[in-house]
């Protein structure tokens, strides 16, 4: 097709197609010899059906291409996802196909940019509120549980040695209720993470994870350097995964690495598990979660099968110095 009419607007393409259809219509009706009687024959109706089909075959071949960039489009725009940034429509096609791709790539830009700036405000609102309820926690409750205890020694003595199974049942459950507050207000809020950094706290998180599940964990945690926010995430993503797999995955062996490449850095979880449910992406076990804290900081999040068997959670987070 002629460059002149490839860069024609949508409308005055279809327009000049239709056109030259019309205008060989016109040429083949005068100048060829072909009559219509009344009432119509049979050879006559032959020839003007066949040049009608004719006619259709040549407005589908010309009309298809002008109006492929269109559906292209419009089907890229389906296959969107608004928790994967960074996908565009291409921007081809005739000059209007062409302006529409423009237009919806600047209206996901800026949606991106919004979504992204308001998620932040909100994981910070959240953060602080998981810091400021894990500090309470630990300071009053406890406390609560540490008194107890401490009233509980001192009772040791004068309690008739009758009683004492019962008081050292009423220590050990003291005991456990403070352990359970320190754990909590640790999942709530991870002080390590705060005072050493990202690698010690994902290795007391592993370390943890380990010793309450009773699975075997190889861990290959290396230094890296990120911003606070994006250690937050690759903490907490670190964080469901590991407890996706105790709930769901009935593995025998998990994995965690942590490791710099290429300009970036990439966190895996693998383990050796029953695999992902066909429905893993819109499930409520803490996928969607995931994937919105990493478009918050422009991260790729991707779950795959592993190998022999299991599922892989890969986090990459892009322009982090080794």
């Amino acid at each position: 097709m002629p460059r002149r009419i490839r860069v024609l607007p949508l409308f005055w393409r279809v327009f000049a197609i239709d056109v030259a259809v019309l205008a060989l219509v016109f040429v083949l009706l005068v100048f060829a010899p072909v009559t219509v009687s009344i009432p119509i024959a049979g050879a006559e109706l032959a020839v003007l059906a066949g040049g009608l089909a004719a006619m259709l075959a040549l407005t589908f071949v010309l009309l298809r291409p002008a109006l492929k960039p269109l559906v292209a489009v419009t089907s890229t725009m389906r296959r969107i996802d608004p928790l994967q940034p960074g996908q565009r429509v291409p921007v081809t096609g005739v000059p209007d196909v062409a302006e529409l791709a423009q237009a919806f790539n600047e209206m996901l830009e800026r949606l991106e940019v919004e979504r992204r700036a308001s998620g932040q405000r909100a994981l910070s609102a959240q953060e602080d509120e998981r810091r400021r309820v894990a500090r309470e926690l630990h300071d009053e409750v406890g406390q609560i549980f540490t008194a107890m205890m401490l009233q509980i020694e001192t009772l040791t003595a004068r309690i008739p040695a009758e009683l004492q199974p019962e008081l050292e049942e009423l220590r050990e459950t003291a005991r456990a209720g403070a352990t359970d507050v320190r754990r909590i207000a640790a999942r709530l809020r991870p002080q390590l993470l705060d005072d050493l950094g990202l690698q010690s706290a994902l290795k007391a998180l592993v370390a943890a994870f380990a010793e309450q599940t009773g699975l075997q964990v190889e861990r290959r945690i290396a230094p890296v350097e990120l911003e606070p926010a994006h250690e937050l995430v690759v903490y907490r993503v670190a964080q469901e995964a590991l407890t996706n797999v105790a709930r769901h995955a009935g593995a025998e062996q998990v994995a965690v690495s942590l490791r710099a490449a290429g300009g970036a850095v990439v966190l895996e979880v693998s383990d050796d598990g029953r695999g992902l449910p066909p429905d893993a992406a819109g499930s409520s076990d803490g996928i969607p979660g995931m994937r919105e804290r990493a478009m918050l900081i422009g991260a790729q999040l991707t779950l795959s099968p592993a190998r022999p068997r299991g599922t892989t959670v890969r986090l990459l987070v892009p322009g982090a110095a080794p």
